[in-house]
This record gives structure tokens, sequence and C-alpha cells, in this order.
């Protein structure tokens, strides 16, 4: 198989887990919402900002934990948990934005959301294929 093919099937999967990890985010919490008509307008929204949370998270999220190193430090990295709430509330902002129906409601619940959403995403990591 061809590495572009490998790299494609990689980017697939990882969107997936990230699809399944919002998805029992928003399960679990209530102020994290996602609307829509048709459970099929509702799994392509969460496709959609499942791509956006990844772009998020590949684009913005280094930059930020390079500003922020010396409080990874200082913080054993605790510090990492206002960083992934803040890359939800700012998927959350942009999905606004692009008039998806999907919103996070507040910093703590940002907070745990995060948390819910590196665990699950995480453990479909380990099940998932992965190609690399």
């Amino acid at each position: 198989m061809s590495a572009t093919i490998r790299h494609m099937m990689n980017f697939v999967v990882k969107t997936l887990a990230n699809a399944g990890a919002l998805a029992v985010a928003i399960w679990l919490l209530q102020d994290i919402t996602l609307t829509g008509d048709s459970t099929a307008k509702k799994a392509w929204t969460l496709i959609l900002v499942a791509l956006v949370f990844g772009l998020v998270n590949w684009l913005v999220k280094p930059v930020v934990k390079l500003l922020t190193f010396p409080l990874f430090i200082l913080t054993l990295g605790l510090i990492t948990l206002v960083v992934n709430a803040l890359m939800l509330l700012l998927t959350s902002w942009l999905a606004g934005e692009l008039d998806l129906s999907f919103h996070v409601e507040g910093f703590w619940t940002a907070v745990l959301g995060g948390l819910i959403i590196s665990v699950v995403s995480w453990a479909l990591n380990v099940v998932l294929p992965d190609n690399d």
C-alpha cells in the first residue's frame, strides 16, 4: 500500500476517533450540545466538528503548548487540562462561525469535556488500526 493511501486512512481513523470521543462527551455532559433535524444531520455535523477539532489540535495546540511550556513544568502537566479545554472552546466558537450546531457552555464544562475526549480518543486510538 502506498504511503499516501496509508496517510489518508490514518487521517480517516483519527477523525472517526475524534468523532467518537466528541460523541461520548456530548452524551455524558448536558452542557455540550449537538443539535440537528435528523440522526444523519447530527452525524454529518459530528464528523465536521471532529475535522475542526482535529485541525485546531494540529495547528493551534502545538503553539499554545510551546508558549505555556514553563507552566507545563511548574504544574507537572496539569495545565494540559486547561489547554485541552481551550481547544474545545475554540472548536465550539469555530463551529458557531461555520454554522455547525455544536456548542460547549462554559469553561468547566470544557475542562471535563476535554478530559473525557482525551481518555476516549486515547482508548479508540489503541483499538483502531494505525498504519504508522
